[in-house]
Formats: C-alpha cells, structure tokens, sequence
C-alpha cells in the first residue's frame, strides 16, 4: 500500500502501494513449530467462507503489515530505531496481532542485494545478514510467539508499484520463479502460511484503450483472474499447503472510464487498488489444490483518497452496501474467505474515524469474523500512519482502541490487559534444582545481548516454568525471546511462553536477551524459586 513519505505518500485516486518478485536461490532455513492457539495448529487450508487449521478448528487472522523490504532499505523499516527488531515482534503479538505481512520487492532478494537503515548498535545480530537473511530470523522469531507470516509480493522492484504482475524489466516467467522459490524456501515451516502473488493490480490507460489490469476480460497478458491461476497452481505445485491470497482490481475493464466522452454506458463502477472483486463471482479463481484460495481486497478511508462515497448524505450507512458489492459478497454467500489485506488511515479526519469503526464492526467478532491485516505497524506510512509511533515502541492508542476488540493473540502473544498483581501459580522444583549458564553473544556501547541457559535437574516436570535473576542497577531490559521477559526494580523474570509452558526433566531452555547499561551477567538465577 502506501508508502513512507520520503517516498512519496498517497498516490493518485484509487492509491495504494506495490510489489516486488524476488530471484534468489533455495536456502534451507530452521523450520518453526507449528503454531497453536490464535492461529491454530499446522498449515491452514479453506471451507466456505472460513480458514481451518489442520484440525478443522476455525482460525481467524489479525495481523498487522511490516513493510520496508519493498523499498530501497530492503529490509524492515524501524530497524534504524532504538527499539530491537524482536521488541517490535514483541510488542505486535503482545496487542494481539497474530499475523504479519510481508511486503517485499525482487530487489531485496538479488543475489548480493545489502540491507540497509539498520542501527547495529540496537540489532548487532543482523550486521552483515543479507535481506533474506533478515526475513528467515524474523520468521523463525514471529513463528515462536504464535504468529503466522503471509509473504507479499508488493513491488517488482524498490523503485515503484506496478498495475500488471510484470513489467519490461521483470517478466511473467520471473514472478513465478520467484515464487516457488519462496515456497521451497520455507516449504518445512508452517509459520509461513500463504503466498499474497501481487500488491493492487489496478487500471491504466483510457477505455476502450485499456493498458491495466482487468478481471474476466480474457485477455492473458491483462486478465489477473488467468494470472492469478497461473501463479497460484505453479506456487501450489511446489508446496501445496500454502493459501493463495488474490487481491482484487480497481475497475474490471482494466481502464479508467473517459468521463468527459457524456456516455454513461462507458463509465465503470471502480473501487480502491486491488480492492474490487466484484467480478470474482462470475469469474472465480480456480487452483489445482481444492480449499486454498482466500480473496484479500484493501480498503482505505479519506486519507488515502476521498472516494465520493464519503460524501454521501446516508454516510456511514451507505458503507456495507459498497463493502458488500466489492468483495463481502463473496464471505455473504459462503463462496471464499476474505482476508482484507491492507485498510488503515490517519484517523485526522473524524469520517475516518467513523470508516474504522465500521469497518470493523463489518467483518464481525469473534472467531468467526472476516479475517485481516491491517496498514500498518510503520508510523512513517505517509498517507495512512501506523500502529506504532514515531519512536517505534509506543503506540497510537487512538487506533489500537478501535481494532482490540477484534484481534485474537497469537499463542504467547498476550494482550494489552494489565498483568495480573497476584502471582501465577507454579509448580515448585524438585529436590536438585537447577543450573544456570550464561553466555554474552555481544556488547555495544550503551547495551548488550546474552542468553541464559536454564536446566532442570529436579525428578519433575515444571508446568509452567519461571526463571528470575537479578541485574545491577542501571541495567534495563530492552527485549527478549524464547520466554516472555519482564523487569520489576533489579529483577527480571521470564515466564514460560504458552507454546512451550513445560520444561520436563533434564529439559533447559535458553532465554534470550538485549539489555540497555553496562553489560553484567544475570545474578541470583532461580527456577520456580529454587536457586540455581
């Protein structure tokens, strides 16, 4: 969708922003574990109008957009900021988002592409890693807290969006390389659940002389319904278990209606960028694989651009008629899922404000709602701002209000809920304890990075586990993994996560850790209490 405003913010009427096909070789990457809990268990696949995990049990994403990889840093933006790469994560799954797209742009995954914007001082973990490299750490990382990522092909290259799924420079056969790459790539991962083929096809040129992407038309250098098969059954072919996520167009004939020619007949009901599947009804799409495709439109309110339907006398009742006739139809009518890709705004505007609040009362509560990511965790989205502020760890809480009572944490996740002033419970360690050992992956001036390795000696399970120690003064937190970590005056505690609350006999686990102040190793280790 929208890009950061160095790059030039709200395009013109239907605006929104790109995507990128990548040319990289197949890398084998340390596949997550299943994910569980707000995104359920195993890969995902479609019935009706729902996604189900493996089980059969109905999952609902909530998640939230992380671009960056698509522009000229080739890689996430925020990483310039003084807030960890993993404490972004943290914060996204912590306010209940459970799920994570990923724009990204071919540019980013060349052979020898280099990532930019990264302040080594806050993410020495990632110096010298390629984008792709980038993108597996975030992945296993998101994986770990319960998230699922869907990959965005947004951008043929950094340089700009695209109407069709290629360009002179970046071919048809490209993009669908690229893709199965990717889907080799993390073809063993199931945090990596689906594949978004192209960000906003859209319209070009002037009917009858249309240049843009239509939908039905038949014509198979034009027609991203036929595009959309070709891709997703080629994706498919290598790793069937994905979701094949299919945005809409903005005006079916692929052409804007010339509106000074004074013939009705010829001017075309359009909506936003890859936001109008009016015509997906008539002319599905149609993979190899039953029950993996999901429709994804985008949605966008005044900031963006001012659609007339704003200004409408009945507004915001005059919204689920339009929602409706673009794309809810197809969740209405039990035909497919619907995953609203992109939606956001500034909220300046007090329509806006209004648009969000119904929007999302529109998808429904509950489990059971239209699923969706939302535009976007960024602050520096020109046309729409983000979630996160402009310091890149606190939030806009204007927007958050509106979206919480629909997110569905990932396991691990958390919510925004205050934590609980009366201990957990928890099972005390055995006669024999613990051990403790620490190791310091790196130090920097003003901070570090470690990771604690605790075992557990005892002759029982400990379900949950809790591991505290002791800092000196001045050392704060800054962020953690592999547990959920918290500070209160010189102690730190990291309680078990939900996906992996049982540490059995003999078991360890390693919490890791960034910190701010002088390095120092944890002190007073204890396991459920009992020292180490």
């Amino acid at each position: 969708m929208h890009r950061p405003t160095a790059l030039g913010g709200a395009l013109a009427a239907l605006a929104t922003a790109a995507a990128g096909v990548l040319v990289a070789a197949a890398v084998s990457t340390t596949p997550a574990a299943a994910a569980t809990g707000g995104t359920g268990t195993g890969y995902l696949h479609t019935s009706g109008n729902k996604i189900v995990d493996s089980t059969g049990a109905t999952v609902r994403l909530t998640g939230i957009n992380w671009f960056g990889m698509e522009t000229d840093n080739k890689t996430f933006h925020g990483l310039w900021s003084s807030n960890p790469w993993r404490g972004q994560l943290d914060t996204m799954a912590r306010l209940g988002y459970n799920t994570l797209r990923i724009p990204y742009s071919n540019d980013a995954l060349k052979p020898g592409a280099t990532a930019t914007g990264i302040n080594d001082f806050v993410n020495p973990d990632l110096v010298g890693l390629s984008p792709l490299q980038i993108l597996d750490k975030v992945i296993d990382y998101a994986g770990g807290k319960g998230m699922r990522v869907i990959l965005d092909r947004h951008r043929p290259t950094s340089a700009g969006q695209s109407p069709l799924w290629y360009t002179s420079t970046v071919s048809e056969a490209t993009w669908i390389a690229d893709w199965k790459m990717l889907a080799q790539r993390y073809a063993n991962n199931p945090t990596v659940i689906g594949a978004d083929l192209h960000n906003e096809p859209h319209a070009e040129g002037t009917n009858p002389a249309a240049t843009g992407a239509c939908w039905g038309c038949g014509d198979t250098a034009r027609d991203w319904r036929l595009a959309a098969e070709r891709a997703g059954n080629a994706i498919l072919g290598v790793q069937p278990n994905w979701l094949v996520f299919v945005e809409g167009v903005s005006c079916p004939s692929g052409g804007l209606s010339n509106v000074w020619d004074n013939d009705p007949s010829n001017d075309e009901d359009c909506g936003w960028w890859g936001g109008n599947l009016s015509k997906a009804g008539q002319f599905p799409v149609r993979l190899n694989v039953a029950d993996r495709l999901v429709y994804s439109p985008h949605e966008y309110a005044t900031s963006v651009y001012r659609q007339t339907w704003f200004d409408d006398p009945t507004y915001p009742a005059n919204m689920p008629g339009i929602w409706d006739r673009y794309w809810g139809y197809l969740y209405k009518q039990n035909i497919a899922p619907i995953m609203m890709g992109e939606f956001g705004s500034t909220l300046q505007d007090p329509k806006d404000k209004v648009w969000l609040q119904n929007l999302m009362a529109y998808t429904g509560a509950g489990v059971t709602g239209m699923s969706f990511t939302y535009w976007s965790w960024n602050p520096n989205s020109g046309d729409t701002g983000g979630i996160a502020n402009d310091d890149w760890t606190t939030i806009n809480q204007a927007k958050q209000d509106i979206l919480q009572p629909y997110l569905i944490p990932p396991a691990g996740g958390g919510t925004t809920s205050p934590a609980p002033t009366t201990p957990v419970p928890t099972t005390p360690a055995p006669t024999g304890g613990c051990t403790a050992t620490y190791k310091q992956v790196n130090a920097w001036q003003g901070g570090f990075q470690g990771e604690l390795t605790v075992k557990n000696t005892g002759t029982g399970a400990l379900n949950p586990w809790s591991a505290t120690w002791t800092w000196p003064s001045g050392v704060t937190l800054a962020s953690g993994w592999n547990a959920t970590v918290t500070q209160s005056g010189t102690t730190v505690t990291a309680a078990a996560p939900a996906w992996a609350s049982s540490l059995a006999p003999g078991a360890s686990v390693t919490v890791g850790f960034t910190a701010n102040g002088t390095a120092a190793a944890p002190g007073a280790v204890k396991l459920n209490g009992t020292a180490c």
